[in-house]
């Protein structure tokens, strides 16, 4: 029955994004075709004379404004390039440092079984009255566990809800709504931050040279995002969801409810890791203040400017995340038994280093796209033309902004990958709104509203497949189709508050996070004739 209905659910608009999706290449390869696409149109741009005038440099001959033409990657220089600086191209592409630093350490704390127990111990034991918030809550949080949310919470809030009284399926929609659609939503920065702040540092350096990105730039707009979106989530699954799906009929259930393992009470020695692995972060975070605050202050550069200044502390929170992830880690493993000595403690980092191999031939790829789009100024052109189009257009910042999200809510529809996306939208997004007076940190804002709102709903997001069978273990004729419209609802509820936010605080200009603001100075090499989009229109 369960192949029935999933072969029912290839009818309709679901069934032909699964159909469309599916004829899609792997991402690695769609980099590797869009560079051939790349290549193509650099020679055409070359030959036709394509080019804009730069935004910030001078022609040292004639002291105007640098114009940039579009450069043929079949050129002498871009082929030397290319094979001469490959292993550069790969090794410098900035994500990649950063998300290979963060995963040692939350490698070490996934294995040793800290983010299990710890999202087991956050729901477990919740007051009936507050389950749902309390799922919803531990599921947007436990995006810091990366794939661990998605195995250990989600099948965890069925066995729960069945405990309670309620259905085993409103409780898997509900940690499934609160992990993957709140994908971005946290009350604290963490490996997402690091992978798509290192692609947007690498997008602003291709048209304005240096420039370092500060991965808590988005903290406290993921914050408020956090805030919002969680009773849009427990509203939905309450008052939509539950009521639909009705009383559950045991009858149904794909195997026996009986508890399961993931539903045991923590042992002795689980609580005393947990404890452990607080005071752990509570010791890394008195560090890191004695770093910025202390003797010396190593992390604030007191001969900066006074927007500056912290710099050096915003820099360090990737070398932060690793040691609190790695000591709260190896604290917890200690206590709770999984770790036994040093090896052990070793052979966890050199696994999550396995588990990123296939992040690392995507990298590969996504970091020569970015980079022969640099190469051949086509980047550059199409942000500076861009730009000229969006300000002759009068659109206002927000109306820009939400159009962003939207945009990017359909490709997640078909590119499932958060990083793969960003790496395709960025060059030319990030610069093009900074030649309009928005911050990367904002552009980057826009992209993550855009990119959790439908990632419960495509049949091509990776964990999908999984989700359905959790559904299955409680109803077997739960088809890919159910699954999809019981979604729906979380996914136009995320959508429209994630927009109104954006506007919200576009409008009033808040700050995204420290030391990051909606909107900037445009970049000039002359007093800017340009200005920001207005935040209200």
């Amino acid at each position: 029955m369960a192949e029935a209905a999933a072969a029912k659910a290839q009818t309709g608009i679901l069934g032909w994004i699964e159909r469309t999706g599916n004829k899609l290449p792997d991402p690695v390869f769609l980099f590797f075709y869009l560079i051939v696409g790349l290549v193509l149109v650099s020679i055409v741009a070359s030959l036709t004379g394509w080019s804009a005038v730069h935004p910030t440099e001078v022609d040292p001959e004639t002291g105007e404004a640098q114009v940039i033409a579009a450069t043929s990657l079949l050129s002498a220089e871009n082929i030397q390039r290319l094979w001469v600086e490959m292993p550069r191209t790969f090794t410098h592409f900035h994500p990649l440092g950063y998300v290979l630093v963060v995963m040692l350490g939350a490698g070490v704390a996934e294995r040793a079984g800290l983010f299990g127990t710890a999202m087991r111990a956050g729901v477990r034991d919740a007051p009936k009255a507050l389950l749902t918030p309390i799922v919803v809550a531990v599921g947007m949080m436990g995006n810091l566990a990366a794939d661990a949310a998605y195995v250990v919470l989600i099948p965890l809030a069925g066995i729960i809800f069945h405990a309670a009284g309620r259905h085993p399926i409103a409780g898997i929609a509900a940690a499934f709504a609160g992990v993957s659609g709140g994908f971005s939503a946290n009350l604290l920065p963490g490996q997402l931050d690091a992978l798509l702040f290192g692609i947007t540092e690498a997008s602003v350096e291709t048209v304005f040279g240096d420039f370092t990105a500060n991965i808590a730039g988005n903290w406290y707009f993921i914050a408020g995002m956090f805030v919002i979106f969680l009773p849009v989530i427990w509203y939905v699954t309450d008052k939509v969801i539950e009521p639909r799906l009705g009383a559950w009929n045991s009858a149904l259930a794909g195997r026996p409810a009986d508890a399961e393992p993931a539903d045991r009470p923590l042992t002795d020695g689980e609580r005393k890791g947990l404890r452990r692995a607080g005071l752990a972060v509570l010791a890394v975070v008195a560090l890191w203040l004695g770093f910025t605050f202390g003797p010396g202050t190593p992390l604030i550069d007191e001969t900066a400017t006074a927007e500056a200044r912290l710099t050096p502390f915003y820099q360090s929170l990737v070398g932060g995340f690793f040691i609190l992830f790695l000591l709260a880690g190896w604290a917890y493993g200690k206590a709770a038994g999984t770790i036994g000595d040093h090896r052990d403690l070793v052979k966890m980092m050199a696994g999550a280093m396995e588990d990123l191999a296939y992040y690392l031939v995507l990298a590969f790829a996504a970091a020569h796209f970015v980079a022969m789009f640099a190469w051949s100024n086509l980047g550059l052109i199409m942000a500076v033309e861009g730009a000229a189009g969006l300000k002759a257009s009068g659109l206002p910042a927000w109306a820009l902004l939400a159009g962003i999200i939207l945009l990017t809510a359909l490709l997640n529809l078909f590119v499932g990958s958060a990083s793969a996306k960003w790496a395709l939208l960025a060059p030319v997004m990030v610069p093009m709104l900074m030649l309009l007076g928005i911050t990367p940190e904002m552009s980057t804002a826009a992209y993550r509203v855009g990119d959790g709102a439908t990632n419960i709903i495509t049949p091509l997001m990776v964990y999908f497949p999984l989700i359905l069978i959790f559904c299955q273990r409680w109803q077997k004729d739960f088809g890919l189709g159910s699954l999809a419209a019981t979604m729906l609802p979380y996914s136009i509820g995320l959508l429209v508050v994630g927009i109104a936010m954006t506007i919200g605080w576009v409008a009033l200009d808040l700050p995204l996070g420290p030391g990051a603001s909606v909107f900037m100075e445009v970049p000039t090499t002359a007093p800017a004739e340009a200005t920001a989009p207005a935040a209200g229109g």
